[in-house]
């Protein structure tokens, strides 16, 4: 099996000018009637694969979130397993991120990198920050693999305790300074920064350097997408993995649903670019 370098990858979409990412959100009961398939596994991988076919050569990640697919029990896991086995089969140079949001104790963990890096085969996950630096170690362990810490997320009560004062700082700029200071020596971690706070956004890059910026929120939670791209990328202008899932995977429930992802996967590539330049 061929040894996959996360950073590696990813690097390699950003050369190419990419950094739209392409959520595999996959809720059954939105999926176009059209969509071939009797069992739930089925259907959601045959959903996925025309999604992935249709967008493969737009994105610099695809990111399934894994609750969507727990949520059908052993037909879901095994159709995420599947989806990811599809991904390394006709898209090999392009990273997928799990967003699974783990963080447990150590030894709990450890169970969790089995599963999503051995496994399912993921380069990166979603992690929490809020057990500490020494439960995450066997994922920052992974060097080869990309580790997504939650910093200031896209949900609108994320401020609750994420703008909490520690020290006199937000408490999501001091999470961006821990991972910057003592957890990143690897150089395998990135940090998540919803779209729907370019402000905070604009902070955390200050504390990040070129570190990589998972942004989930561009689409459905109608995040401003010139603004956070103006407010997060690095000083070499990239640094970014601007995140999308409905918006691509349901951009219409008729026949011609890869098409207008791929359309609306066409549009959003586009809008980043300007926005890069701009």
């Amino acid at each position: 099996m061929t040894m996959r370098n996360f950073g590696e990858l990813l690097h390699a979409k950003w050369d190419e000018g990419k950094f739209l990412c392409v959520g595999l959100d996959v809720e059954v009961e939105k999926m176009p009637e059209s969509v071939p398939g009797g069992s739930p596994r089925q259907r959601i991988v045959a959903f996925n694969r025309a999604i992935i076919d249709a967008t493969r050569d737009l994105v610099c990640a695809f990111k399934p979130n894994s609750a969507f697919y727990e949520a059908h029990g052993d037909e879901g896991i095994a159709a995420l397993r599947e989806t990811l086995a599809y991904l390394h089969e006709v898209a090999p140079e392009v990273p997928i991120i799990l967003d699974a949001k783990r963080g447990d104790i150590g030894s709990t963990n450890d169970g969790y990198v089995q599963a999503a890096f051995e496994y399912l085969r993921a380069d990166a996950i979603t992690v929490h920050p809020y057990m500490g630096r020494e439960s995450l170690e066997p994922f920052l362990a992974r060097k080869d693999k990309g580790i997504f810490v939650l910093c200031r997320t896209s949900n609108q009560g994320a401020g609750e305790f994420q703008d909490l004062k520690v020290d006199s700082m937000p408490l999501y700029q001091m999470v961006a300074k821990r991972v910057v200071s003592d957890w990143n020596a690897g150089g395998n971690c990135g940090v998540v920064v919803g779209a729907t706070y370019p402000d905070e956004m604009k902070q955390v890059r200050g504390i990040i350097g070129d570190m990589p910026m998972l942004v989930p929120g561009i689409g459905a939670q109608n995040g401003d997408l010139p603004l956070s791209v103006a407010a997060g990328k690095d000083a070499k202008g990239r640094g970014l993995i601007m995140a999308v899932s409905r918006a691509v995977m349901y951009a219409s429930s008729g026949t011609d649903f890869a098409e207008a992802a791929r359309s609306k996967a066409q549009e959003l590539h586009g809008a980043i670019t300007q926005a890069l330049v701009e």
